[in-house]
């Protein structure tokens, strides 16, 4: 059987690597570093270097980023970052998203829900990030959702007892953090988020990817 692509829209919903990237909190260490090992200058080949922190990005954060027993990254089952998804449009939220916010929303179990924000449109990445407050994390919770993606660098911001991240990772729920949904309408999609195979660590980057079917598509 012959699998035509051209039934699906893919839509990229990464962050850039670049050496000059937002980064969490504008923290200089976590910015990547870039080196050229070999170039055609001195060698018959190209070959460089990527210094990165795991949670540049977009990157999939595991049970062990918070967890002592929390499972590492590799642990992860790829259909469980293959699955249907929900964009949101919180773009009017200021500050934080609560119950209050998502409960005006269609959210269905085992749904990965994607938190769409001004984080997409403005420059605050680094700084007034829109997140996901407790009240919204215990909501999601309740609701049975497979996963939830944000577009800040961080799903919670300032909270020292970290609530946010452990409600959903107590309860296996998958935390998809630096996505880009500016471009994104909101509705149904399937979502793709592998994160890199990498052995006993407690996140990986993600090349993200909404698909959606295509409509009036002629053979």
């Amino acid at each position: 059987m012959i699998f035509d692509t051209r039934q699906f829209e893919l839509i990229d919903i990464s962050m850039k690597i670049t050496p000059d990237m937002p980064v969490y909190k504008g923290r200089a260490e976590k910015l990547p570093r870039f080196t050229t090992e070999a170039d055609f200058s001195n060698a018959t080949i190209y070959e460089s270097r990527l210094d990165l922190n795991l949670h540049t990005g977009t990157h999939l954060d595991s049970g062990h980023h918070m967890m002592p027993d929390g499972e590492w990254i590799d642990s992860v089952r790829l259909e469980e970052l293959f699955v249907p998804c929900r964009v949101l449009d919180c773009t009017d939220v200021t500050s934080m998203i609560t119950k209050e916010d998502l409960e005006q929303h269609e959210i269905c179990e085992k749904e990965f829900i994607l938190l769409k924000t001004k984080n997409s449109f403005e420059d605050i990445l680094e700084k007034d990030f829109v997140y996901l407050e407790t009240s919204g994390a215990k909501y999601l919770k309740e609701k049975k959702v497979a996963g939830v993606g944000t577009d800040g660098l961080g799903i919670e911001r300032s909270q020292p007892g970290h609530e946010t991240h452990l409600t959903l990772m107590e309860q296996g729920i998958h935390i998809l953090e630096g996505l880009r949904l500016g471009h994104v309408e909101a509705g149904a999609y399937i979502l793709v988020a592998f994160p890199l195979l990498i052995p006993n660590v407690e996140a990986a980057p993600v090349r993200a990817v909404l698909l959606r079917k295509r409509e009036n598509i002629i053979s």
